[in-house]
């Protein structure tokens, strides 16, 4: 009798799961059918993989000069070759690839969070904290993107911190007009009236109802900008304006080798083609994720 009851609890706890489990099924259908989404996953995936055992990958220490083996072009010892003070290319592209995620995952969490909830509260309460709030979105939105990272980048001096702060300042207005959108939609909803009517205060209705609804859209907005966020972080590393020597950056490192360009070609090809390769792979990620959580394509 007892093992009847425990079979039925099972059969109702697979029942009631099995939406979800549809659901799942169907985004791995849709995973699947996407061949750029799969190339762009295993790409992503692969480049976690190097920064989790760059250690135990790379076969020298990153930042160890060696002035005999300067300038050696690629072979069986140094794979990508040495750079003007014989540091291997290789395992400094390798390390890059940690400072690169690095980059990614803080300037992601600050510019996310900055604009999810600068966008929730404007959209929320609209009137004067609307229009305050969007028209500094404007005036951010005003520069190009670069360009505010680098005067941010100026001001506060070169360093990675610096650089993380910078690019995040710039591109929490992305997600601040999407989470705007978002809210404008929700808070006129009748389960947010029903809210009201019970007497929730607004701030258990944005943080429990408004926030968690808006979250998704902005995640989807992560993915695709981070490319782009390796992009600019490169580029200031490129101006001098990010990570410091000996930190094996990989704009850095591109700019390290303009002067040997024609005949040491290695010293900026190498992290060039590093950068490519991972921003090509966020961005087939992010727009298949994109594509997967269209409506359209889900029924």
């Amino acid at each position: 009798m007892k093992q009847d009851t425990l079979s039925m609890k099972w059969k109702n706890f697979i029942e009631s799961r099995k939406p979800l489990i549809d659901d799942w099924k169907h985004t791995a259908y849709l995973w699947r059918k996407s061949k750029l989404t799969m190339i762009g996953s295993f790409v992503v995936l692969f480049f976690i993989i190097i920064a989790i055992f760059a250690p135990y990958i790379a076969p020298y220490d990153p930042i160890a000069q060696d002035l005999s083996q300067r300038l050696q072009p690629p072979s069986s010892k140094h794979l990508f070759g040495t750079d003007q003070f014989g540091r291997d290319i290789f395992s400094r592209v390798i390390y890059g690839s940690r400072i690169a995620i690095w980059i990614i995952i803080l300037v992601s969490i600050i510019s996310g969070g900055i604009g999810t909830l600068i966008g929730v509260f404007a959209g929320y309460f609209g009137g004067i904290v609307d229009e305050v709030l969007m028209r500094i979105t404007d005036m951010f939105l005003a520069f190009p993107s670069l360009v505010l990272a680098m005067a941010f980048a100026a001001a506060m001096g070169p360093s990675l911190t610096n650089t993380i702060i910078a690019i995040s300042l710039v591109y929490w207005t992305v997600y601040a007009r999407l989470a705007r959108a978002e809210a404008l939609r929700i808070k006129n909803t009748e389960y947010i009236e029903a809210e009201r009517a019970m007497g929730a205060s607004n701030f258990r209705i944005i943080f429990l109802h408004v926030l968690p609804m808006c979250i998704s859209p902005v995640l989807v907005q992560l993915t695709l900008r981070m490319g782009t966020i390796i992009l600019t972080a490169a580029g200031l590393g490129f101006l001098g304006l990010g990570a410091q020597p000996p930190t094996p950056e990989w704009g850095a490192m591109v700019s390290d080798g303009r002067n040997y360009l024609v005949d040491q070609w290695w010293i900026s090809t190498f992290p060039g083609i590093a950068i490519a390769i991972v921003v090509l792979g966020f961005n087939l990620l992010g727009d298949g994720i994109r594509d997967m959580l269209d409506p359209r394509l889900r029924r």
